[in-house]
């Protein structure tokens, strides 16, 4: 139990269990909760949107299925591997996931790998999995963000801002909320690039391509402001450098490339559904 407080709201004395349910030994926690809601949502709307991205939504099932299994190995690999020192001398604690120590973009890699693979096996177009994935990951992100919140961890530095937020986790000091940051910008980025790909699309890729900026841009600033980041095995310029604020920048930076790369690509079947839409 954590009592958990944002004084510069004068929000104060929120008590916050991370366990759910108890059941003799047996628990269950509300991360685990928060994160499959998150699936559940996500995947709502991928089956609803799957005839404007011309994906068959049966087959997407098979690779939302994969996705999700290849998507928590690969969440705990890529821990593991920023960690390996550890893991080294404590094998056997690989699989004791229920510890925590999944890492976001390991489970993006993961699942996407996991998804296209799939897809391929079943001759689907790749490119619009992907854009159906990226809204799913927004949705997901934004909410299972909080499964952070229920742990009182992926927090920052400390803070005077008036949103600062204080548990016992944070050592009594006022810090960054930064799962707050990331949900935030996740639902405001999946309302903004749903509104987009509705209106404006014009070929498949562009809705992931747009993905990977807007993550990717909020991720390397709030990443910064952390205190549990995975750092490269290795200095840079004699610095050491945080993974994902580096995998972020190149994920911005291939995005925004293949966006004006793609400026002038049109795919006539998003045109041809915007326009049987509107006369419907």
């Amino acid at each position: 139990m954590y009592n958990v407080s944002f004084p510069g709201l004068g929000i104060n004395g929120l008590s916050v269990n991370p366990v759910a349910l108890s059941v003799g030994n047996f628990q269950i926690f509300w991360y685990g909760i928060i994160i499959a809601s998150g699936l559940v949502l996500a995947f709502i709307y991928a089956w609803f949107s799957s005839s404007r991205f011309n994906v068959d939504r049966n087959k997407l099932i098979n690779c939302v299925l994969v996705g999700i299994i290849t998507g928590i190995i690969g969440a705990r690999l890529y821990y593991v591997l920023f960690s390996l020192d550890y893991y080294l001398a404590h094998p056997v604690e690989i699989f004791y996931i229920h510890r925590g120590g999944l890492a976001i973009y390991g489970g993006i890699i993961g699942a996407l790998l996991g998804g296209c693979i799939v897809a391929k096996i079943q001759n689907m177009k790749v490119m619009p999995v992907l854009d159906i994935a990226s809204l799913g990951f927004l949705i997901g992100q934004g909410i299972g963000r909080w499964g952070n919140f229920a742990n009182q961890e992926a927090f920052g530095t400390p803070t005077d801002l008036p949103w600062g937020m204080i548990s016992e986790n944070t050592g009594g000091v006022t810090v960054h909320p930064c799962f707050l940051y990331e949900s935030i910008w996740c639902l405001l980025g999946f309302v903004i690039i749903h509104f987009l790909s509705k209106k404006f699309q014009k070929y498949s890729g562009q809705v992931f391509y747009m993905y990977l900026v807007w993550y990717g841009f909020e991720r390397m600033l709030v990443e910064g402001l952390r205190t549990d980041s995975l750092y490269l095995p290795f200095t840079m310029f004699g610095a050491e450098i945080r993974v994902s604020q580096l995998l972020s920048l190149l994920l911005v930076i291939f995005g925004v490339v293949m966006l004006i790369i793609n400026r002038k690509k049109e795919d006539p079947f998003y045109a041809d559904y915007r326009r049987k839409k509107s006369v419907g």
